[in-house]
């Protein structure tokens, strides 16, 4: 289960680019007959294999004279996973927002040392139900004015904004979808992070504090978001996120903090850490905040009644079960009838989905065998 961890590293995932659909929205739930009318119009794109893992994986100075960090221009797109945010305003990402999967893989790669088969595994999950399958195209965001017309519903306008799918409910900086709004930085749960660092930290934000901090946040959806939902994939990267800013330091200042969850900035000097470590560290750290405070995977049907799932992968179950929900549920629903080019892109897809887990899972052909 390790493996997941991770995921909202990419999630957890560009010269200026205009978004208008049908180009770069989501094909995800568009019925067979508005399929037939928008797929002839896109421009297809074969998607390349994924890249393979770098042969430099050490400790890396990575905010260098290569990739300094810019202010937005318009249109830019951030989103709500703040390690993806700062990979595009440091110019490891297309700085607009949008990027293909090999790109985003060599930016999770070379930026924050993840290891390739978690990097291939998280980019093509996200890729399945937030980008275009047809174009190889993802946006780390959402919709913005230059997105042009919505699609008809009840089709997802592409990108990781798209909620209950990555993002989700009880972010540390970020608001739950139901008040509106589940990808700006907010200032008022910003302070709460400092407030918990000053508690629980001296100071400096650690694992301790991640592990309370994670427990508030989890409790006040539960109290106040009558849809607040914690089940897989969101179950695995609310607590990843809580670790993934430590790398393998031990401690965050306030100063670093901010600028990495407001600002989308590495810290001058910054270093990624080998991957090995990284990994190690992750895990170590992943299991210390859930212990602190378990509760399994489950969702509120109205304000202060949370319910739990039995249906959701957890950190107990069958690891297998998270990528089997994820194809037979999730993909399957999104795309129930798929044909022609569509088809073609969501198998190839899969296929990459698939070969980046590296378990002793068996492949599912939700479509059947190609």
């Amino acid at each position: 289960m390790a493996r997941f961890f991770e995921l909202t590293v990419i999630i957890s995932l560009l010269s200026t680019i205009s978004l208008g659909f049908p180009q770069y929205a989501s094909l995800a739930g568009l019925s067979e007959r508005e399929l037939d009318i928008i797929l002839p119009t896109l421009q297809a794109r074969k998607a390349p294999p994924p890249p393979s893992a770098p042969n430099d994986t050490s400790v890396k100075l990575v905010n260098d004279k290569d990739h300094p960090w810019m202010p937005l221009r318009p249109g830019d797109i951030r989103g709500p996973c703040p390690g993806l945010n700062t990979l595009a305003s440091h110019g490891w990402l297309p700085r607009s927002g949008v990027a293909t999967p090999t790109q985003i893989i060599n930016a999770v790669q070379d930026g924050l040392g993840m290891a390739n088969s978690l990097a291939v595994f998280v980019t093509y999950a996200a890729m399945l139900v937030d980008g275009n399958v047809i174009t190889d195209l993802l946006s780390i965001g959402g919709k913005t004015p230059s997105t042009g017309p919505d699609p008809p519903k009840p089709a997802i306008v592409g990108g990781l904004d798209t909620h209950a799918v990555f993002e989700g409910d009880a972010s540390m900086t970020r608001g739950d979808a139901f008040f509106g709004d589940n990808h700006s930085f907010n200032e008022t749960l910003f302070d709460q992070f400092v407030d918990f660092s000053n508690r629980f930290g001296g100071g400096n934000y650690n694992v301790t504090v991640a592990a309370e901090l994670r427990w508030q946040r989890i409790q006040q959806s539960i109290a106040t978001n009558p849809q607040f939902s914690f089940v897989a994939p969101r179950y695995f990267t609310a607590y990843a996120e809580t670790i993934f800013p430590l790398k393998t330091d031990v401690q965050l200042d306030m100063t670093t903090a901010r600028g990495f969850f407001q600002n989308n900035q590495m810290p001058e000097g910054f270093f990624r850490s080998n991957r090995s470590i990284v990994s190690d560290f992750l895990d170590d750290g992943i299991n210390t905040v859930f212990s602190a405070h378990p509760i399994q995977p489950g969702k509120n049907e109205g304000v202060g009644n949370y319910v739990l799932d039995p249906t959701s992968a957890s950190f107990e179950g069958d690891g297998c079960l998270l990528y089997t929900n994820f194809v037979n549920q999730t993909v399957r629903s999104l795309y129930p009838n798929p044909k022609g080019a569509l088809l073609d892109a969501l198998n190839q897809n899969l296929d990459f989905l698939f070969n980046g887990m590296g378990s002793n899972c068996s492949q599912i052909f939700p479509f059947g065998k190609p």
